[in-house]
């Protein structure tokens, strides 16, 4: 006797289907057959597949992602009033996303690049995003050349491929960046593991408290593991055994127990210091030495899950140096301040102006802001009927308070930002403090046996692609800035082998 129950399945509006595996046809004797419009689900299946795909990211497409908590050390009160640094042992939640920089999203995880860490901190006064790199500092220190940096370590517009000429004549053309270069090339530019692996805010922000005062911090992520690299022969033979080796290697650690670990630490200097400080504070391509602003630990970044689903959790996740809560606060940086406008924007242009509600990037505490509503996809309750618009008597749209009474309020305005100035071009002078950190940063090197010696290989291995031998020419002088010998050694070493 047959079973009256026949087994289905249900579509994305929740309409049982007889089979997900046939379509449905008009059959004739010889097998052939014509597809009916009135089959749904195969329209339906076929339209989805061809939409499945959102915009990729412009810069850091390739990522690992894992979850994690951030835990209090070290008592900071006396410097923020940020409410997840308020005491010893208090934990967020955390989402982490690190990524290269300059390839697509399917390239090797070991090409040599900086490598972004993206944290969203799910506090209990908002998200609070920290956008860094591995390195604690960058190519640029002007906002407007951002694009063109990029474009210079991408593909070339007319071969599509990446071309050693137009990247050496962007750095060439913009020596402000030699110090990230000499990063680039050093054994940093091959990280082993994102478990040994460090990160930098590079970015001066300020840490705030409610009287109004603030200090500068920059900000240091380190591995408890320590920082170990790749050379540059078994960076690339992993680039082709396996493409996707620093992803797995976090995975792997994760679903085993071996759960990461860093410690966190802020450099902290007082305003009236900044003044003074022989280098601009608020120059990316600047670190402050820790002999001047030692480091002070606040707190541990333990990553203990990975993603349900990476479309979901990573794929749909979005960072910006803007995303604030009380007591953290940008400085004056340009590129900070660019990056702040930009970084939203492209969430916008991926996953739409509602991306805010996406799970992955929703704010753990309350949300109420009616000033922003309707648009594509947006699936809240876009707040009934509350007015939006500002200024209502009808009904004044305000936040609720906590326990205490005291709403969320809190201006990045803080009583040292007083500007007194014009509007100019900002200008992107030369001088020989530029290449100072870069030359001390090259006597490190010197310290870890063979380290400047595989530098130089690492740079000539790259010079090799420069066509233009006048353009070379230019990088050995680049370099010379730098030290003498190493602008000669990099020249003997590229020319030998051409």
């Amino acid at each position: 006797m047959h079973s009256l129950y026949v087994e289905s399945w249900l579509s994305s509006l929740g309409c049982p289907y007889a089979s997900n595996i046939t379509s449905i046809q008009v059959r004739n004797g010889s097998g052939g057959g014509l597809v009916l419009l009135q089959d749904t689900q195969l329209i339906e299946t076929l339209a989805h597949f061809s939409r499945e795909r959102i915009p990729e990211r412009v810069v850091h497409a390739k990522a690992a992602g894992a979850f994690g908590v951030f835990e209090v050390t070290h008592n900071c009160t006396d410097i923020t009033s940020a409410s997840f640094l308020s005491s010893i042992g208090k934990k967020t939640e955390v989402l982490l996303r690190v990524s290269t920089v300059g390839p697509e999203r399917g390239s090797a995880d070991t090409v040599r690049d900086v490598h972004g860490w993206a944290m969203k901190l799910y506090t209990d006064q908002g998200n609070l995003d920290w956008v860094f790199n591995n390195t604690p500092i960058f190519f640029i220190r002007d906002p407007i050349k951002f694009p063109s940096l990029n474009r210079s370590h991408k593909r070339h517009p007319r071969t599509n491929m990446t071309d050693a000429n137009m990247f050496w004549d962007f750095h060439v053309g913009n020596p402000e960046g030699i110090h990230e270069i000499m990063h680039l090339f050093s054994d940093r530019g091959t990280p082993a593991s994102i478990r040994h692996m460090n990160a930098y805010s590079g970015h001066t922000y300020k840490f705030t408290k409610e009287d109004g005062s603030f200090k500068y911090v920059k900000i240091h992520i380190k591995s408890h593991l320590g920082v170990a690299n790749l050379t540059r022969e078994a960076a690339v033979k992993l680039a082709g055994e396996n493409p996707d080796y620093l992803v797995q290697d976090l995975y792997d650690a994760i679903e085993s127990g071996s759960y990461p670990n860093y410690n966190v630490y802020v450099q902290v200097m007082d305003p009236r210091e900044a003044e003074t400080y022989k280098w601009n504070i608020f120059d990316m391509t600047k670190v402050w030495p820790h002999k001047d602003f030692p480091l002070r630990q606040i707190g541990r970044l333990t990553l203990t899950r990975n993603p349900r689903n990476y479309f979901v959790d990573i794929e749909q996740a979005s960072f910006s140096p803007s995303t604030m809560v009380p007591g953290f606060a940008p400085s004056a940086d340009p590129v900070l301040q660019a990056r702040m406008f930009a970084y939203p924007d492209a969430a916008r242009y991926r996953l739409g102006v509602n991306y805010q509600q996406l799970p992955t990037n929703a704010s753990r505490s309350p949300v109420y802001c009616p000033f922003e509503r309707d648009g594509f996809m947006n699936f809240s309750e876009n707040y009934g009927d509350d007015p939006n618009y500002v200024g209502s008597s009808l009904r004044p749209t305000t936040f609720a308070t906590d326990s205490q009474g005291k709403g969320r309020i809190a201006s990045t305005v803080t009583e040292h930002e007083k500007w007194v100035g014009e509007a100019c071009s900002f200008t992107t002078h030369i001088t020989e403090e530029d290449f100072e950190q870069a030359a001390a940063l090259w006597e490190v090197l010197g310290r870890e046996s063979g380290h400047q010696e595989r530098f130089i290989g690492n740079v000539a291995d790259h010079l090799r692609g420069v066509t233009d031998s006048r353009l070379r020419n230019m990088v050995y002088d680049l370099f010379s800035h730098v030290n003498s010998v190493l602008g000669d050694s990099i020249q003997i070493a590229t020319e030998a082998s051409l």
